[in-house]
């Protein structure tokens, strides 16, 4: 585990806003004095309901002589002070979160970024592209607003509830257990809709959504096939049901479970003066100043409008701490991702031979290994296919050569050295891939083929296009070679694409090439053109021969194999030559006539005519 991994499985224990402000590094400090700046401006913007109780108090006190209140005119200038140096507190509170926000947000998506760029390739596989682009962009955008707005303005809330508790109980306590009365009904039944069943109701309801993402996703790239045979959204089993449990889940919690509690306190806290009046009629015939009896009452009927405001913050402030959790959670995810690290002692390996000894490997999460004590050889400039049955364990095979995985037992060596002890660096160069998914860059030709060797020239990349049989490829683009791929109607078949990896590979001359069912997409016009490319593919620059492990369903494409190795549920089956194999009679023989079969199938003229009979 690399350095961002150990960070990761450190804060687990921590919470969630302390392991976020790590992120913002020296400039978390700054969201502690936004914190204390906002929490200042809400204590603050109490001064004017404050002023206004004593120019309340002032003119009860000369009734009828308004003219005698001559300090009132000063109160309102102080009311002016307070609300100005509040609004000011504040505005100068979320410059200081905005900043630690911003490098927050930065330096998530650079370590998550930095990270995934030393993560094993095979990562990318189980995990959807669409989703590490949510933990790195989204996650990190959700925190700038948790940070720069939600986190001060929780710390005003407190700060807010806090203020208030003290005023309820400065000018008269008896009128403040009135008002606390609402607020403690309001609690409760916050309390009760997001504690105990409640919180449960909230996690189906968060894990439907989920589902509901997922499902909804997979049922639009799976539109044309809908279309084609003229089906509903009930076709997509999965969608609707998700659907209807999403539905399901938030009609329960929203009608069956806080309709009632939800009502109750916004009306309690609405609604105040409705605790307030009944008290003070009954303390009013025992008071003695009861002009300053008056004025209580008249600030807290002023005050009762900041509970609102109160409890609704205290509300949303839940809702931040589970973004904050969330985010924290989805990142330290990736930054726990398995990464490719150099060896203490880098060892160089003596030829371009690879060898299996005894190779175990399972996926995560999978109960059965998908390689089971694997062993075999290719030899230096040799050329050995894969084959068998559909999950037999031949990709896994191919992706621990250039470690995409690494091993759980046994080892993949490369020139007598295992794989984990050679420099990732130096073991990309001399591992070249063509894969049955490619995918080109929105970029020119040229660019896309560059990208194996970016400092190879334009003659070099000609050559590679030359060598792979693209001739004809660039012929029929507007631009040639320099013609930006997916732009303008230029787009290309699998087949074409595929002998464009080929060109690539071919450009960066590695000794050793693993080609995974490289001939899937291809048209028989093409296959013919990947073959010819194959054959250049399988020598180096100089002529000299590499070492080629091919994976091939097309059984055509390994006839000329140096060596087969069969495998079969993640065990090698059986190995030799094509004639061998077949003079064998086991599961390879099976195969090929199988295959001979599908080749030798065609529709006969007399089934048609018995068909077309059958139709009449």
């Amino acid at each position: 585990m690399g350095q961002n991994g150990e960070s990761a499985a450190q804060g687990k224990g921590r919470g969630a806003i302390s392991q976020l402000l790590d992120f913002a590094e020296e400039r978390r400090v700054l969201t502690y004095v936004g914190c204390l700046l906002s929490a200042a401006s809400m204590l603050i913007s109490f001064g004017p309901y404050i002023c206004i109780w004593l120019v309340a108090r002032d003119l009860i006190a000369v009734a009828p002589d308004w003219s005698a209140a001559t300090g009132i005119g000063v109160y309102g200038w102080w009311a002016l002070v307070f609300a100005v140096g509040s609004i000011l507190l504040y505005c100068a509170g979320l410059m200081c979160t905005h900043a630690a926000a911003f490098r927050c947000a930065s330096n998530m998506r650079k370590r998550a970024t930095e990270h995934l760029m030393h993560t094993s390739l095979g990562y990318f596989d189980t995990h959807a592209s669409g989703a590490l682009r949510r933990v790195v962009d989204g996650c990190a955008a959700e925190t700038e607003g948790l940070l720069a707005h939600k986190l001060p303005d929780t710390a005003g809330s407190i700060a807010m509830i806090v203020g208030m508790l003290v005023l309820f109980f400065v000018f008269d306590w008896r009128l403040g257990l009135a008002c606390l009365a609402a607020v403690a009904i309001s609690l409760v039944c916050l309390f009760y809709m997001m504690g105990g069943k409640g919180m449960d109701f909230m996690t189906r309801y968060m894990e439907s959504l989920v589902k509901m993402n997922k499902t909804g996703t997979e049922y639009v790239r799976g539109i044309p096939v809908v279309k084609v045979f003229q089906q509903t959204v009930y076709s997509f089993r999965a969608f609707h049901d998700a659907i209807e449990e999403f539905t399901r889940l938030a009609q329960d919690y929203a009608v069956t479970w806080c309709q009632v509690p939800q009502s109750l306190s916004l009306t309690i806290i609405n609604g105040v003066v409705v605790f307030l009046v009944p008290v003070a009629l009954l303390l009013a015939p025992g008071e003695t100043d009861f002009a300053s009896f008056v004025a209580n009452v008249a600030f807290y009927t002023i005050f009762a409008a900041v509970i609102p405001t109160a409890m609704t913050r205290v509300m949303f402030m839940s809702e931040a701490f589970q973004s904050a959790a969330d985010a924290v959670s989805r990142v330290n995810e990736v930054l726990a991702a398995p990464v490719i690290r150099a060896p203490r002692r880098v060892q160089a390996p003596a030829g371009n031979d690879v060898r299996f000894e005894d190779v175990t490997f399972t996926y995560e999460g999978a109960e059965e290994p998908a390689l089971d004590h694997v062993s075999f050889e290719v030899p230096a400039g040799a050329t050995v296919a894969l084959v068998g049955p559909s999950g037999g364990g031949k990709t896994t095979a191919a992706s621990l050569v250039p470690r995409f995985w690494d091993v759980d037992s046994g080892r993949v060596s490369l020139g007598g050295v295992d794989v984990r002890d050679l420099d990732p660096h130096d073991l990309m160069d001399r591992v070249a891939f063509v894969f049955q998914a490619n995918r080109l860059f929105r970029q020119t030709v040229l660019e896309n083929v560059r990208a194996s060797r970016p400092e190879a020239s334009r003659e070099e990349v000609l050559a590679a296009l030359s060598a792979a049989q693209c001739d004809d490829i660039l012929e029929k683009l507007p631009q040639g070679v320099d013609t930006l791929v997916g732009t303008g109607g230029t787009y290309l078949s699998g087949g074409e694409v595929q002998r464009l990896m080929i060109a690539r590979a071919i450009l960066k001359d590695a000794p050793v090439v693993v080609l995974d069912e490289a001939t899937a997409f291809a048209d028989p016009e093409n296959e013919v053109k990947i073959q010819k490319a194959f054959k250049r593919l399988a020598r180096s620059r100089d002529g000299a021969p590499r070492t080629v492990i091919m994976i091939a369903h097309r059984l055509s494409t390994v006839r000329g194999a140096d060596n087969i190795v069969v495998l079969d549920r993640g065990r090698v089956a059986e190995q030799g030559s094509h004639g061998q194999l077949l003079a064998e009679g086991g599961i390879y023989a099976r195969m090929w006539a199988d295959y001979e079969q599908a080749v030798s199938w065609r529709i006969s003229s007399d089934a048609a005519s018995t068909e077309r009979g059958d139709a009449r």
